[in-house]
């Protein structure tokens, strides 16, 4: 597979939610090659890759957190938003 980079900006600690995911469902080979950066990708990105998720898989829960800002940029709130995500395992070349 090519080199594939996504706009990944979380953090540890969802890198590792993911990673424990992917343990359970496929073992700790497959969990000691995920990259956050580069083999785990939401749908659309997959996609704008040139790749299609296989019919009938299930997706990977994670989150990211949304800043909302004032009209100055100040942040006034964050919150939470689910975002589902497939490993290179989950998907094929278009």
């Amino acid at each position: 597979m090519e080199n594939i980079i996504s706009s990944w900006t979380g953090s540890e600690y969802t890198s590792e939610y993911v990673r424990r995911q992917i343990l359970t469902r496929w073992g700790e080979e497959e969990a000691n090659n995920y990259d956050p950066k580069s083999n785990c990708l939401t749908f659309n990105r997959w996609i704008k890759n040139g790749y299609k998720v296989k019919k009938g898989e299930t997706s990977l829960k994670s989150f990211i957190v949304i800043e909302q800002k004032d009209k100055y940029g100040k942040i006034i709130r964050q919150y939470p938003k689910r975002i589902h995500l497939f490993c290179t395992r989950q998907v094929e070349k278009i």
